[in-house]
């Protein structure tokens, strides 16, 4: 037999989870606009305090990534590396835009995530938390978890440049 205070205790109950399930959808809706594939990083060595993380990130409706962590580096930001002239430069950017419905590469040799100060070496095969803060086109900023895994430390080296030094090259 229900009484009055059970009936209420499952009404209260019911209007809770009917809550916990409306956040629950709209957090998955903001989720689903931007999508990550690939993610990984790549690993370190002893005493090595710096590494990238690599992805492809797409948005439905436009986006951008206005920052990023994690809790195995001391400082986490989005890089841009590009050739200027004959030199290689990197500069961390403050935002990386998501076009609507176009494909975003963070790979070797363009825009990556920096992990400066690195807590601990990054083996192959274990997994780096990160959390991706993305303004989305309604201009909310929510967060999105990443697991990166972790890539051997050669994993995307961009292709050895020749240099010509002027003479023969002799092994």
């Amino acid at each position: 037999m229900m009484t009055s205070r059970s009936i209420r205790s499952s009404a209260h109950m019911a209007v809770l989870i009917a809550g916990l399930t409306t956040g629950l959808l709209a957090s998955a809706a903001a989720f689903a606009q931007v999508t990550v594939q690939d993610a990984w990083v790549r690993g370190t060595v002893p005493g090595q305090t710096s590494s990238g993380a690599f992805m492809t990130l797409q948005s439905a409706d436009g986006a951008k990534v206005v920052g990023v962590s994690t809790p195995v580096a001391g400082t986490a930001e989005i890089h841009e590396m590009k050739m200027e002239g004959n030199v290689m430069r990197m500069r961390a950017v403050p935002a990386l835009d998501l076009p609507k419905g176009q494909a975003v590469q963070l790979k070797p040799g363009g825009y990556h995530v920096m992990l400066m100060d690195v807590k601990q070496p990054l083996v192959k095969d274990a997994t780096v938390p990160l959390t991706l803060k993305v303004e989305l086109a309604d201009k909310r900023v929510v967060e999105q978890k990443v697991e990166a895994r972790v890539r051997d430390l050669t994993a995307g080296n961009m292709p050895a440049m020749h240099h010509d030094h002027g003479g023969e090259h002799k092994h």
